[in-house]
């Protein structure tokens, strides 16, 4: 994994991360924090409908509301997974 990427897994231990068991977290953190040299390299390596079939089934709340429209265009997302609100 690319050097550049601690800046945006400042809360994790850089050296231990496993690209492949913490996918997720990487692919989440790179949307979120990431530029496009990060969007690039997730691409990549994972590969665009990898990267779709997270971001439709995390919680809406985990991508940055300024983030959430330019992912589904480019991921092609056709939702993301809101929590159904309860009926008080």
């Amino acid at each position: 994994m690319p050097d550049f990427f601690a800046q945006i897994l400042w809360s994790y231990d850089f050296t231990k991360i496993d690209p492949e068991k913490q996918k997720k977290t990487i692919i989440i953190n790179a949307i979120n924090y990431g530029d496009l040299r990060h969007w690039r390299w997730i691409v990549n390596y994972y590969g665009k409908e990898i990267i779709k079939e997270i971001l439709e089934k995390v919680p809406a709340t985990e991508i940055k509301p300024r983030t959430r429209r330019l992912t589904s265009i480019i991921f092609s997302v056709k939702y993301f997974n809101y929590a159904s609100r309860g009926t008080h």
